[in-house]
């Protein structure tokens, strides 16, 4: 996976050691941090791109975060697509969770899906919600998910 910073730079190191660099950075000035992890995704013409971010927020002092991109050129349908999303942010959430339990780091997992049953999005809550608390993560979903609702939705190209 090719991780970049939101200014573009990429981050050449394996995302778990970026991560753990980046907490120890930011507790060495004295910052507490939470970290959020979200997916969204468009559909293009021939394809389908999504955008997997490491929202980190300092308490009253501003956040940044790391974006990765990649395009699908499966044709899916909404349901189908919006558990994708929460499958590559729960992967990300696994890879990293154990760092945030061991600096003490909240975290939770943001899905692009609605609560309101008029959007078609909807159709995956259920299961969506089910898979990020089946695996111990604390989950959110629209409008409280702006992990991946603002912040994922951004930095699709």
């Amino acid at each position: 996976m090719h991780w970049r910073k939101f200014n573009g730079e990429p981050i050449h190191l394996p995302i778990k050691e970026q991560v753990r660099n980046t907490i120890e950075a930011e507790i060495a000035k004295n910052n507490k941090l939470s970290v959020y992890i979200g997916t969204d995704s468009q559909v293009k013409q021939n394809f389908t791109e999504f955008a997997t971010v490491i929202v980190f927020l300092r308490q009253n002092n501003g956040g940044f975060m790391f974006i990765h991109n990649e395009k699908s050129t499966q044709h899916m349908h909404i349901k189908e697509r919006m558990l994708l999303e929460v499958s590559k942010s729960i992967e990300v959430a696994y890879e990293l969770c154990d760092l945030f339990i061991e600096y003490d780091i909240d975290m939770e997992v943001h899905a692009d899906i609605n609560t309101n049953a008029q959007f078609k999005s909807n159709d995956a809550l259920k299961d969506a919600m089910g898979y990020i608390l089946g695996m111990g993560f604390a989950f959110k979903a629209k409008p409280d998910a702006f992990a991946s609702s603002c912040c994922a939705d951004k930095v699709i190209h």
